[in-house]
């Protein structure tokens, strides 16, 4: 058993409850057993600069990310004076990822903004970030349809994310923070359900890892994007 009782291909409890705060076009909030996550979707007429000085038709998805000082056990300083290295990467990948999950020309000279920000971290939040990124763009989609702004087939594939590792010896699935800081190998993994890779981020803490060890995780975080898929579009359909 886990630190937290879980099995070795167990998530924690996930619940995304949409439509959270009043102003934006979509916004959830995702809980991963004690990460909390807020998402949210902003729609704007035009395009960035650089895509009007490159003649580039269509629209853009971007990705913001933060968490809020006291998210972790001890107080995180805001970064105010310049954003870390960290925080550089994981905006890039929630915008690679959700980018990822629409028709961007049938998206329209628009840019949609998605803010995460972590209330609160126990591990794999930029993962949940992009679960529940998703699905906060995907409720600003359905906005957009609705007002028949955009084609009701702008998303090509819903987007999930989740992390893995190997503790102990042991391939496990969705880090809790306990977990993470002692892996020998800690991956993050997004997908879109056809089954297909966006992003795979993988490194050993350690020791350098297998073939067949990356084949077990790959294995593992397929069951559990699995679900949160399902998660996400249960949601949706009742949202809709």
């Amino acid at each position: 058993m886990r630190v937290d009782g879980r099995r070795t291909d167990e998530l924690r409890p996930v619940t995304i409850v949409p439509n959270y705060t009043t102003y934006a076009e979509g916004s959830t909030l995702i809980t991963m057993g004690n990460t909390r996550v807020l998402c949210t979707a902003t729609v704007e007429e035009g395009i960035p600069r650089w895509m009007q000085a490159q003649g580039k038709s269509g629209g853009w998805i971007t990705g913001e990310y933060a968490m809020l000082p006291r998210s972790t056990a001890k107080r995180t300083p805001r970064e105010s004076f310049g954003l870390g290295g960290r925080t550089h990467e994981i905006r890039r990948l929630i915008g690679r990822s959700l980018r990822a999950a629409v028709d961007m020309q049938s998206l329209g000279a628009r840019t949609i903004t998605i803010d995460c920000d972590v209330l609160q971290a126990d591990g794999g939040t930029r993962t949940a970030a992009i679960t529940g990124g998703f699905t906060a763009l995907a409720l600003a989609l359905q906005k957009l349809v609705q007002s028949g702004a955009v084609p009701a087939h702008i998303i090509i594939s819903p987007v999930a994310a989740v992390s893995v590792g190997i503790v102990d010896g042991i391939h496990c699935l969705d880090l809790c923070y306990e977990e993470d800081s002692q892996a020998e190998l800690d991956a993050n993994i997004v997908m879109n359900s056809f089954g297909e890779y966006i992003e795979v981020q993988c490194t050993a803490e350690q020791q350098p890892f297998t073939r067949s060890n990356l084949d077990a995780l790959l294995n593992l975080a397929y069951k559990g994007i699995g679900q949160l898929l399902a998660i996400q579009k249960s949601v949706l359909e009742k949202a809709g």
